[in-house]
């Protein structure tokens, strides 16, 4: 695998319906997983693999197979990124001052056919409202 750049940019239109067709449905075990790494002092910066096939970054935390799902979902964090170099030494300062508010978007490292890019989507609001 290629080291990409450290900058998180969006994916292209191509895999926008897949992502968001899929995020839905774990959108709720990812948010809970960034809320532990950051309480729990092992990460300010997770970072979660999403994978058509599976890929040796992080630990699997949702396998396709195992829910209506088609990507399956590794957890990671910008240290073991930068321990890979996968993203630069020298660019963390960037990809941090990228990174985005990880209680509202989910850091995603989307690997598909040897495409490799950063997205951050935004978790899904809660609808309840107290009610």
């Amino acid at each position: 695998m290629e080291r990409i750049d450290s900058t998180p940019d969006n994916l292209s239109g191509k895999y926008l319906g897949t992502i968001t067709e899929d995020f839905i449905k774990v959108a709720e075990i990812l948010r809970e997983g960034s809320y532990q790494m950051r309480t729990r002092n092992i990460s300010k910066h997770p970072i979660f693999v999403m994978c058509k096939s599976e890929v040796a970054i992080g630990q699997v935390i949702i396998a396709k197979q195992t829910r209506d799902v088609n990507w399956h979902y590794n957890v990671s964090m910008m240290e073991e990124f930068v321990q890979r170099a996968l993203i630069s030494s020298d660019s963390t300062e960037s990809f941090i001052n990228a990174y985005k508010n990880p209680d509202e978007f989910c850091c995603l490292f989307v690997v598909d056919e040897g495409n490799t890019n950063f997205v951050f989507i935004p978790y899904p609001e809660d609808d309840n409202n107290g009610l």
